[in-house]
């Protein structure tokens, strides 16, 4: 991957140069400054106030070359506007079509600068990054808090623009004019959501919107998968070879994900019962709807792994996993074994191929449609998490098939095990290998963590303030000096252990890290004890629990696309964030039962409140994860995205385990039993979350 100070050098525009931020010449600073503290020449309150002041230098000359590019722009638009008037008055066909040429020219410009201002704010975010980690001191924290919201700060203009989006509606009106909308006289405001078919607007919506953070609802799907696509792709970087891909087999892996989250949730609403047939306590349904997440710790590890040299062997692997311990946990009623129910659960988390299926839309799904695929993998897994409890509600039967027992335990297990059958079959004989050999020269892009928004403000790092002579050469062993830092960063090789990327970890991301566990142990605790909590107070049945677990399960893609389409665009993701954090919050205190009667409206309201802003904290959570990650952690096989799922399979593995463990306290006892902790983490990751809030930007 090309460092960014080369890039910076390599893509800007040559007539600009002079506008562009002095990069080297900060990384420079940085550097004199390390060795002026160490040496005692200055302190640390005179190097900040020196290196504010360069930055807000740097700043001021980017923003007002912009103001006056804009400007430029705008009176270009604006003495077309006048020809394209006249035109009106008296069309000629020749003159049209030329004066469309050259408001598409207008936009060529203005794409030139929004990468201008693409590649300035980068700048700007890595060399505050680069302070931090240097000095192990939270410069972004003081110079974010100081500038970012003050009404003379400049800051703003680069991250929060106005006047670009002015002259980009401007200048999609007058292209939108000129196309042919046979007879019709509306105008783009008249048809907000007819798109435009012009490449250029195309192009220009495209880079705003990664400017602005603004997002749709397929760009919110994307961001739950951890697939994000990168801020500023080089050539190299602008495309995956379309021979590598295969709709089929794409189809293959998003199918694997919608199998295993149905095969996930199928057997919640009857594991009470099945515990109970085996002679078990009903609140050993916690092990055992925890038993597959136990596993699925290992399997993420082996599979991340597997992947690198193969995607058609772990699916063919996965599905032979599954329908093993499907069939196990089917034959475990007949057989009188919870043994063996635990077993084929195990068998079943030690198929989950998630990390495949995300690897291979990474990896193999064009750019230009990855971010859909995306979206179809979280759709998927969506969609799997409604099904399952569906299905589990309409296998309400019984019956004896020679010596082998169908009833609404086994049910399950017999249905997803001849599923897993079918997928095999199909795999087998639809599945395309791409070749591993021709993405060597591509960049790496692990897919569990995505390229990651030009890694957003790693604050927090911390390091010492001189590095050793060894260290020393490694950063500065290119010829160009100024830029070997950056390549060291850049250029070395992913985390190759659990421990390696820890220590990549810095505070802002540990935190997010916190609150995905946070809300993954609040959902699991909600879901998992569900048929006990609504049998033992509501006497519901298991085709009522199936049903109000489906009704939840489908709240998840009607949720995500009013945030994904409208609140992302009113809000910071750190707003979002925090807001959801504190409903998440409301929704476990609404839940506590603190007097003799509880009544259903008081669940399902609480259950509602936590379930659904669990996913909004969800998406924003993985999207400000991603900001904030280092490079290092987008690749191979311990990355960030590993370490994500990691943390979320641990919370549900401990939620599951209190729920079993606050069994032996009674069934009475159950429920505020299992909240409390929820409640404390919760707590815990509200108050970790003020602490990092101005490095989240």
């Amino acid at each position: 991957m090309v460092n960014f100070g080369k890039r910076l050098m390599a893509d800007q525009v040559q007539e600009w140069k002079g506008y562009y931020i002095n990069y080297k010449l900060m990384k420079k600073k940085v550097k004199q400054y390390v060795q002026q503290t160490q040496a005692g020449g200055k302190d640390r309150r005179q190097v900040l106030k020196e290196f504010s002041r360069m930055l807000d230098d740097q700043i001021e000359k980017t923003v007002l070359f912009l103001l006056e590019q804009q400007g430029l722009l705008a009176s270009r638009i604006q003495k077309l506007g006048e020809q394209r008037t006249i035109l009106l008055e008296q069309p000629d066909i020749s003159q049209i079509y030329q004066l469309r040429e050259v408001y598409r020219t207008v936009g060529q410009d203005l794409l030139k600068l929004l990468r201008f201002v693409e590649m300035n704010a980068t700048g700007i975010r890595k060399i505050l990054k680069k302070f931090d980690k240097r000095f192990g001191y939270r410069f972004t924290d003081y110079y974010v808090t100081t500038r970012a919201n003050h009404p003379y700060s400049q800051l703003q203009q680069v991250f929060k623009h106005v006047g670009i989006v002015a002259v980009v509606g401007a200048l999609s009106r007058n292209l939108a004019d000129f196309q042919d909308r046979q007879g019709s006289y509306l105008s783009i405001y008249d048809q907000p959501s007819v798109p435009l078919k012009d490449p250029v607007i195309d192009q220009i919506n495209a880079s705003v919107d990664r400017l602005t953070h603004s997002t749709n609802f397929l760009q919110f799907l994307g961001q739950h998968a951890l697939i994000v696509q990168e801020d500023i792709p080089s050539a190299a970087e602008d495309h995956v070879d379309d021979q590598r891909y295969h709709f089929i087999s794409l189809l293959l892996n998003l199918a694997n994900t919608f199998l295993y989250m149905v095969n996930t949730y199928i057997i919640v609403p009857t594991a009470d019962d099945y515990a109970l047939s085996l002679g078990a306590a009903a609140t050993v349904c916690g092990v055992i709807i925890g038993s597959m997440a136990i596993a699925q710790v290992f399997s993420s590890i082996y599979f991340s792994a597997w992947s690198n040299k193969s995607y058609f062997r772990p699916l063919v692997f996965s599905s032979i996993m599954l329908f093993m311990g499907n069939m196990l946990y089917a034959l475990a009623y007949d057989l009188n074994s919870i043994a063996i129910l635990l077993i084929g659960r195990l068998l079943c988390g030690l198929g989950s191929a998630r990390a495949v299926n995300r690897r291979y839309i990474s990896d193999c799904v064009p750019l230009k449609i990855r971010m859909q695929a995306s979206a179809g993998f979280v759709s998927a897994s969506a969609l799997g998490m409604a099904c399952g409890p569906a299905l589990a509600g309409l296998l309400q039967i019984k019956f004896k098939l020679y010596s082998l027992t169908f009833n609404q335990s086994t049910l399950p297990g017999w249905v997803m095990a001849l599923a897993w059958l079918v997928y095999l079959f199909w795999l087998c004989i639809s599945f395309r290998e791409p070749d591993h050999d021709s993405k060597e020269g591509l960049p790496p892009q692990d897919v569990d963590a995505g390229h990651l928004e030009n890694e957003r403000l790693e604050n927090g790092l911390v390091q010492p303030l001189l590095i050793n002579s060894n260290e020393k050469q490694d950063e500065d062993g290119e010829e160009d000096f100024e830029d070997s830092e950056e390549a060291s960063e850049e250029s070395h090789g992913p985390a190759t252990s659990i421990a390696s990327a820890y220590r990549l970890l810095t505070p802002s991301v540990k935190v997010q890290l916190l609150i995905y566990f946070m809300l993954k142990y609040a959902m699991e605790i909600l879901l998992s004890e569900s048929s006990v909590i609504t049998t033992l107070y509501f006497s519901w049945s298991t085709s009522t629990v199936a049903i109000f677990l489906a009704i939840l399960g489908l709240t998840v893609l009607p949720v995500n696309a009013i945030v994904g389409s409208y609140l992302t665009n009113m809000f910071e993701d750190r707003q979002i964030l925090l807001a959801s954090e504190i409903l998440v919050l409301v929704g476990i205190i609404l839940s506590f039962r603190v007097t003799r009667l509880y009544s259903v409206p008081q669940y399902v309201c609480s259950a509602l409140i936590t379930f659904v802003s669990s996913e909004v904290l969800e998406g924003v959570n993985l999207s400000l994860l991603s900001r904030v990650m280092s490079s290092r952690l987008a690749r191979g096989t311990y990355n960030g995205g590993l370490l994500s799922t990691e943390a979320g399979t641990l919370a549900r593995v401990v939620a599951d385990g209190t729920i079993t463990l606050a069994g032996y306290l009674g069934e009475d006892q159950l429920l505020n039993v299992t909240l409390l902790p929820s409640l404390l983490i919760c707590l815990a990751s509200i108050a970790a979350t003020f602490l990092t809030y101005n490095t989240l930007y």
